[in-house]
């Protein structure tokens, strides 16, 4: 249960504090357009995502079992975020988030930090493709500059977004896939700078240079606040506690499994171990602390924690520094992160999403046994066309199924992948 700030203090050198201060201003980087990007994507305001970054992002650090964990508001929440902001209100996802903090303490308590390695990998793989299916498709209209609203159910929106394509905005296609291209020749580039921030700045920078009708942060939210909002508790009452119990067991589940898989992915990278158990309790205070403060869901980033090792990141302190880095960014500069091009922030999303959905590995997942193909397309389906809770529930009863039956029979080791 003792967090791996506590462990690593006691031999701590000033060339680790220089190394995680270096990692903690890079991932800071790479953190803001992604959490702001999310946060819109979702359904919420700008300054959500920026909260999010900062504060939970701080208490993944400060009390989690990993020694370089990133901790923010991820792409995986998209779809269920934006599900229950329809549903309830942003007042109701506050609530929510504010539950799933209790469960995920509880789960820590309990030690219940070894069950992920229970939940099927096809299951995993499955709404993880899904998710990347929906966050692609929620960001064509922004991407292309279509003028909306669009539906949310997926089997209605495809419709919409074709007969809305003869107005599309040649400047706002372009903005959105030259972001998309400088990231990436700036990835292969100069894999340890932040090349996010660097190529949605530019193109940004060149939407308000050559005055293209584009829209902006600003245009479309407004300002962007330049202090952290005062903290206070959810509105919570019996009947709100019923009908926000099973999004906060899904948002409970989604982010216990995913910080889970992100720790046990950068401990292949560092050669560490993990504490499964203090990482769930440091989710779970995360998630309060979002949520005090009006912020979204969080959880493990992965790209942000590889993110953070590659830049040379050594101890929890990188990712203190990172939610430093945020709040002062936030304090001094939120005036010129409204100048933030939306299809540049689109562009980042539409590569999110695919490098989440792993691509390289479909032709394995395709050659595995026949039962995990399909319990793989039955949650990828259900993810898209219905929703996460009936998509999770249904993949891991059916992956429990398939396990009874395999009795007897030797399956081979669970190893997470690096979503």
């Amino acid at each position: 249960m003792t967090p791996k700030l506590f462990t690593t203090l006691k031999t701590y050198t000033r060339a680790e504090f220089g190394s995680d201060v270096f990692a903690g201003i890079t991932v800071a980087l790479v953190a803001l357009p992604l959490s702001i990007a999310i946060a819109i994507a979702s359904g919420a305001a700008p300054a959500a995502g920026f909260v999010t970054a900062i504060v939970a992002g701080f208490l993944i650090s400060a009390l989690g079992g990993s020694r370089v964990q990133i901790g923010g508001p991820t792409g995986a929440f998209i779809v269920v975020v934006a599900g229950v902001i329809t549903t309830h209100g942003y007042s109701g996802l506050v609530a929510a988030t504010f539950l799933a903090g209790i469960v995920l303490i509880i789960a820590g308590l309990f030690r219940a930090g070894q069950l992920v390695r229970h939940v099927p990998e096809a299951v995993i793989n499955g709404f993880t493709i899904g998710i990347g299916v929906i966050i692609g498709t929620s960001q064509l209209p922004d991407f292309f500059g279509l003028a909306g609203p669009f539906p949310a159910d997926f089997l209605e929106k495809i419709p919409a977004l074709i007969k809305a394509a003869p107005a599309l905005n040649p400047s706002a296609l372009g903005i959105g896939l030259a972001t998309m291209v400088l990231i990436m020749l700036l990835r292969r580039a100069f894999p340890r700078l932040p090349g996010l921030i660097v190529a949605v700045a530019l193109t940004s920078a060149a939407v308000a240079l050559f005055d293209l009708p584009v829209e902006t942060i600003r245009s479309r939210f407004g300002e962007l606040p330049q202090s952290l909002p005062a903290p206070h508790l959810p509105d919570l009452n019996l009947a709100t506690l019923r009908e926000l119990l099973p999004s906060a067991l899904i948002i409970a589940f989604l982010a216990g499994v995913e910080s889970l898989l992100s720790a046990m992915v950068a401990d292949r990278m560092i050669g560490g171990k993990h504490r499964s158990n203090a990482e769930l309790m440091a989710q779970g205070w995360a998630n309060i602390g979002s949520s005090l403060f009006g912020g979204l869901p969080a959880t493990g980033a992965i790209a942000r924690t590889a993110t953070n090792v590659r830049a040379g990141g050594k101890t929890p302190v990188a990712g203190i520094v990172h939610a430093l880095v945020l709040l002062a960014i936030m304090m001094l500069a939120a005036p010129l992160a409204g100048y933030l091009a939306l299809p540049a922030l689109s562009g980042l999303l539409l590569l999110t999403a695919w490098n989440m959905s792993e691509p390289h590995r479909w032709g394995a997942y395709l050659r595995g046994r026949r039962s995990d193909v399909a319990l793989l397309l039955i949650t990828l389906v259900l993810t898209v066309l219905t929703d996460l809770t009936v998509a999770i529930g249904t993949g891991i009863a059916l992956g429990l199924a398939l396990r009874l039956s395999r009795r007897g029979v030797e399956d081979p080791d669970w190893t997470p992948r690096d979503k």
